[in-house]
């Protein structure tokens, strides 16, 4: 359980640095991290308690990162 979720930050926080050098997002290498991290960590716990995600921990890490990647900073942009 506990490589799982260090396996799920570092994922997360490659997939926020890259979206940021790529020009996918323009919050900031540190703001796309976090909210890569944040948004990893939901489903990870999604995953654990309920049972709700892929089969693969690593997609579930990508899936959710990228999510939270596009759903958070259009939700507090006006």
């Amino acid at each position: 359980m506990f490589p799982v979720m260090i396996g799920t930050i570092v994922i997360a926080g490659i997939v926020g640095y890259a979206s940021e050098r790529s020009g996918f997002t323009h919050n900031g290498v540190l703001a796309s991290i976090i909210i890569c991290v944040g948004g990893a960590f939901l489903a990870y716990f999604l995953r654990l308690m309920f049972g709700i995600g892929f089969a693969s921990p690593g997609l579930n890490a990508i899936a959710s990162s990228v999510g939270a990647l596009i759903i958070v900073p259009f939700h507090w942009r006006k």
